[in-house]
């Protein structure tokens, strides 16, 4: 892949975030809860939360986010 390309792949999942990050994040800590996200999104469910949580600390960050969307447990954008 060339550089430019894998840049502009990038800046865009930087923008995926900032955007769901913007919708989402009421509390604006960065990261989202089973509340924040349910509040877009009321059919994830608690159980499909933990799998996305891949730390367990109750929470998703970026990288969690996007490998959830990237699975397709959470919608994009």
């Amino acid at each position: 892949m060339k550089p430019i390309f894998l840049s502009a792949v990038m800046a865009g999942g930087l923008a995926t975030w900032a955007v769901a990050a913007t919708e989402l994040d009421t509390n604006g800590d960065g990261m989202l809860t089973l509340d924040e996200v349910q509040t877009v999104y009321p059919e994830i469910t608690a159980e499909t939360f933990s799998a996305m949580d891949a730390n367990a600390d109750g929470a998703l960050d970026e990288t969690e986010i996007a490998a959830a969307q990237d699975a397709g447990m959470m919608p994009k954008g």
